[in-house]
């Protein structure tokens, strides 16, 4: 493979693959070769693939496609301390995203961890050499544990198990990792996972009370199925959101208080309008980023309710979840958590829903034509709110457009009335923005309008919650 092809490969792989760049600069897989072959990307591409790197953290050489971290010259240093659980597997994608956004993670693995990895693995995605063991002369000379801790600007402990917490809480320090945690003055974030019983005894709360009135961060865990096969809280959380949450402290934004004190309503995933007793009217949200929008802002602080419709996904922390299937449950849903000081209707509500349900499953009949279904309008939760006597202060729209994106949203943001509009064009060229993994917005106020280009929706939804705290602080 050639200079030119190895850096072009990093870049797909920083913006999210070669179908992420695909979408971002609007071409085909055939004009993605052809700038291969040729060795050359046109100017106006290499722009947005400038502006995009720089979204992430990174900068694009003027003259080349080498790309190096924005901070380069002083990257922050995140000690990545993995504990024994089936979860540590998920660290090693941690520390990979964590390099993505242009950390330097060292590696510590505990001796339980080392069941699951292995050093080696973990030193070839960070570029750094593995410490597992306190008493090892050489790396006492070459780096002593005390200097290892001081260095950090970040200890991160993912996964963080039941035992480790014990010992964190307790201050227990018999082998590297727990030394290195007692040592460091720099913010400590845990990432707990673990048997939801473990999770839910008073023994585990009490250490978790304790570590957080001394400042220790949390990430997590989640509710869900878990490895052991029973299903509450104890998976760990997303490695993304673990990422956010720590490129956040490490970047002095602690991702706890600056939304403290206000409510969120967030409306997420399809609505089911049901047609009899086993179809129904939907569509092919996935509610992946109303989710992440939720758990931005619930990291930040603020007290975050959930309205979402049918999803596969898991409750994100500290946030309340309200499980809807229709609108007219999610119209009524939103009214009863108002008072709220922001709503932001990221759902893909049905338009119509059929005027009459049947109660039982409607039968095909022999040389009869199809049913015919009236359909009326359902209500406009997004105008509703806007026009509710309790109307939250910002109030906050999404709009799936196919072609005439800017012009449609903006029509859209002043016929609903709200503050601010998010929009996106949910077919592109290379397939549906529902249930991807990306996506590319376009932010309209009454101000101005702003492209954001194509990025992990959890990225998305931290700019969404940054620019929330900007209002919050003003407002």
């Amino acid at each position: 493979m050639s200079p030119f092809a190895t850096s072009f490969e990093t870049i797909s792989d920083l913006l999210g693959g070669r179908e992420a760049v695909q979408r971002l600069l609007n071409v085909g897989a055939s004009a993605l070769s052809n700038y291969l072959k040729r060795e050359s990307i046109p100017e106006t591409k290499m722009a947005i693939l400038r502006e995009a790197l720089a979204q992430k953290g990174w900068v694009l050489e003027p003259d080349s496609l080498n790309c190096r971290p924005a901070d380069q010259d002083n990257p922050p240093v995140i000690l990545l301390i993995i504990t024994g659980g089936i979860a540590a597997y998920k660290a090693l994608e941690v520390a990979r995203r964590l390099g993505d956004r242009g950390a330097r993670v060292r590696g510590v693995m505990t001796k339980g961890a080392t069941n699951f990895i292995t050093p080696l693995s973990l030193a070839a995605l960070t570029a750094e050499k593995v410490y597992t063991d306190l008493f090892d002369l050489t790396d006492e000379s070459e780096m002593g544990h005390i200097r290892l801790a001081r260095e950090a600007d970040l200890v991160l402990v993912v996964p963080a198990s039941a035992h480790f917490i014990a010992k964190l809480a307790h201050g227990l320090c018999d082998d590297l990792a727990s030394t290195l945690c007692l040592a460091s003055t720099a913010p400590l974030m845990v990432a707990p996972a673990m048997n939801p019983a473990m999770w839910a005894h008073p023994a585990t709360q009490d250490n978790l009370a304790l570590l957080r009135t001394r400042g220790v961060y949390f990430a997590g865990p989640e509710a869900g199925d878990t490895a052991c096969g029973e299903i509450g809280t104890g998976r760990l959380l997303d490695p993304g959101l673990i990422v956010q949450a720590a490129m956040g402290l490490v970047q002095h934004n602690p991702p706890a208080h600056d939304l403290a004190g206000c409510h969120i309503l967030v409306t997420a995933g399809p609505t089911h309008e049901d047609i009899d007793a086993v179809r129904f009217i939907g569509n092919h949200s996935s509610g992946r980023q109303g989710y992440a929008i939720a758990a931005a802002c619930a990291m930040r602080g603020a007290e975050v309710s959930l309205i979402s419709g049918p999803t596969n996904l898991d409750c994100p922390h500290g946030v309340k979840r309200i499980k809807v299937r229709s609108a007219e449950e999610m119209q009524a849903a939103c009214i009863k958590m108002l008072p709220a000081d922001i709503a932001i209707c990221c759902a893909a509500v049905a338009d119509w829903r059929v005027a009459e349900k049947s109660e039982k499953k409607i039968k095909k009949q022999d040389n009869a034509n199809p049913p015919v279904l009236k359909l009326v309008e359902n209500p406009d939760i997004l105008a509703g709110l806007c026009q509710n006597e309790n109307r939250p202060q910002l109030v906050v729209g999404f709009a799936a457009e196919t072609g005439d994106v800017l012009e449609k949203a903006a029509a859209k943001r002043l016929r609903k009335g709200c503050d601010w509009i998010f929009a996106n064009d949910v077919y592109q060229e290379n397939g549906s923005v529902f249930g991807a993994q990306t996506n590319e917005l376009i932010w309209i106020s009454d101000k101005d309008s702003q492209h954001w280009p194509n990025m992990e929706k959890e990225a998305i939804a931290t700019k969404i919650a940054e620019e929330l705290v900007q209002w919050h602080k003003t407002g």
